[in-house]
């Protein structure tokens, strides 16, 4: 598995990708989709504290699978605010 900088190096990654496409599809809408746009950020931000804080847990019992599931999470999470976006 990747080390834990990599697991939270994607996260950081796929958090900021999602945030600039809600940037991108708000300067294409004319600002049309502003509310619905800041909603998105607002939970982008949250997903990405949320993430960030399990991968900081100490005393996890099985840790590859601890990560694994963050790795999960993070890829189920971040298709959902995907779908929002593409919802837009």
């Amino acid at each position: 598995m990747a080390s834990v900088r990599e697991l939270k190096k994607d996260i950081n990654s796929v958090m900021s990708d999602i945030i600039e496409a809600v940037y991108i599809v708000e300067m294409t809408a004319a600002n049309k989709v502003s509310e619905n746009g800041d909603a998105i950020i607002d939970e982008v931000v949250t997903t990405f504290d949320e993430l960030i804080g399990k991968v900081n847990q100490k005393n996890v019992e099985g840790k590859k699978q601890h990560f694994r599931s963050i790795r999960a999470e993070l890829e189920s999470r971040a298709q959902g605010l995907v779908d929002q976006i593409n919802a837009l």
